[in-house]
């Protein structure tokens, strides 16, 4: 008799931005904002590729902890076992606060309110998507830490 392998039980997530590279590790299971709704991914996910929205990337890591990922938009791979996130901006929970949220928010949006080229005015509406998000995160967070 044959020994069968073990299927993994994970997959390896690859977030990256134009800046860097925002996470790289291994997750058992992902939400991600695609364009036409959120989509959970889990190992052995069928081979896909989609457009993202502005909104939160969930990873529930191996370890049991969950990583929260705001993007402003890009583009998603899965793989069966690797999934690649190419996003326009991309920022983690852990390295935001809301005075920072708030004043790149501002910043973003009188910059944007200036603009005349396509290209600039796409970047900073990016820019306006992720630190809307952060700030909406950082609200729920707030309210969550409240009611415990």
């Amino acid at each position: 008799m044959t020994a069968q392998p073990t299927e993994s039980l994970t997959l390896k997530l690859n977030v990256v931005s134009v800046e860097a590279e925002i996470y790289s590790g291994e997750a058992t299971r992902i939400s991600v904002p695609a364009a036409l709704g959120e989509i959970g991914i889990l190992p052995r996910h069928t081979p896909l590729i989609t457009r993202l929205r502005a909104g939160e990337v969930r990873v529930h890591g191996s370890d049991g902890r969950q990583v929260l990922i705001y993007v402003s938009g890009g583009m998603l791979e899965i793989q069966p076992q690797v999934v690649t996130i190419l996003a326009d901006t991309a920022t983690r929970a852990s390295s935001t606060d809301k005075a920072a949220a708030d004043e790149a928010r501002r910043r973003t949006e009188e910059a944007l309110s200036k603009l005349e080229r396509f290209g600039d005015r796409d970047r900073a509406h990016a820019e306006l998507m992720a630190s809307i998000a952060e700030l909406s995160e950082l609200q729920r967070l707030h309210k969550k830490k409240r009611r415990w």
